[in-house]
């Protein structure tokens, strides 16, 4: 009776073969040439084999993505992300060119980060998001069966207070169509009026169901938001202006999931902070992959901050940023 033969490859994921397969090139080419590791131990970081990374490695050099320097042919700059990788504790870093402009840089960066989500290997079974306008950027950015089977899971409060506002529950929503998936919203308000009514919220058991779902996700992607008049929680109505300047004036660079936090990661205003709803930013270090998408120059204090505290752990973000952070990062 005979016997099936299988090759080093069929013992491992199957490689893509489009866009996803030249991102996971250079990211095997980043550890391999830039960060020193061995295949063996690139092979697990990405979930292949380590047939697979000596193959990913050959293609790499054959293509010219790897020459004297890593050189990928979209807008990646591997120098830069290696950088931000030795001098935070990284597990990965994207870092893209500057744009023209910034809602340019902005699309950009919520380009790539579809990418790295649409080439992680082995494919999340669970992933947990947060909301607002980079996120729904990141969404309309997903390929077309880049996850299939995941279950996405949302992560903070997000019914809007006002009509016609963008990106709010439906990111979840288009995240899980893409892949395709399932999703699970938290039908909740990001900020409730006191600390008791979100205490009493927690404790309804479809809202607890969903925050425990969340707290068990090994994937976390979440976008930083500056403080300020721009941020999306002014803009949805969860904050006035003068809740914002208060909150600017207690040091308040930016969130995360709808965290405020200062400049050195600790949260600003624990009043408000009693008032979010959502997964708080305890759950983010350690995590397998705590994943921020961040760009603009409004938004380097708080990309700062989140490095500086671990909240992240893959960093996806422009050049400008990525200098800003790696100048700073020593103050």
């Amino acid at each position: 009776m005979g016997h099936a033969i299988t090759s080093a490859e069929d013992r491992g994921p199957r490689l893509p073969t489009d866009a996803q397969r030249e991102a996971l090139m250079v990211q095997a080419a980043k550890l391999f040439f830039r960060l020193d590791r061995s295949q063996t131990e690139i092979a697990a970081d990405l979930g292949l084999t380590r047939w697979q990374v000596s193959r990913l490695l050959t293609e790499a050099r054959s293509l010219g993505i790897v020459r004297i320097e890593i050189s990928p042919r979209r807008q990646r700059l591997p120098d830069l992300e290696a950088r931000l990788q030795s001098a935070f504790g990284l597990r990965d870093a994207i870092v893209v060119q500057s744009a023209e402009t910034e809602a340019q840089g902005a699309d950009a960066v919520a380009r790539a980060a579809a990418e790295y989500l649409a080439a992680l290997q082995p494919k999340p079974g669970l992933i947990g998001i947060s909301w607002g306008r980079t996120m729904a950027a990141v969404a309309r950015h997903l390929p077309q069966g880049w996850a299939p089977g995941v279950h996405v899971v949302q992560v903070n409060g997000a019914v809007s207070l006002r009509l016609g506002m963008p990106g709010t529950h439906a990111v979840a929503e288009a995240f899980a169509r893409a892949a395709p998936g399932t999703a699970t919203m938290l039908p909740a308000p990001a900020i409730l009026g006191s600390a008791t009514s979100r205490a009493v919220l927690e404790q309804d058991r479809v809202v607890a169901d969903v925050l425990r779902l969340a707290e068990s996700a090994p994937v976390l992607v979440f976008s930083l938001g500056a403080a300020g008049a721009d941020s999306v929680h002014v803009t949805s109505g969860y904050l006035g202006a003068d809740e914002m300047a208060a909150l600017q004036t207690l040091g308040a660079v930016g969130d995360l999931m709808g965290r405020f936090i200062d400049a050195g990661g600790r949260i600003a205003d624990p009043a408000l902070d009693d008032r979010t709803l959502g997964l708080g930013l305890g759950a983010l270090p350690g995590r397998e992959r705590s994943i921020g998408v961040v760009a603009g120059a409004a938004k380097h204090a708080v990309a700062l901050a989140a490095l500086r505290a671990n909240y992240v752990n893959v960093l996806i973000t422009d050049e400008v940023t990525a200098l800003f952070a790696l100048e700073s990062c020593d103050d």
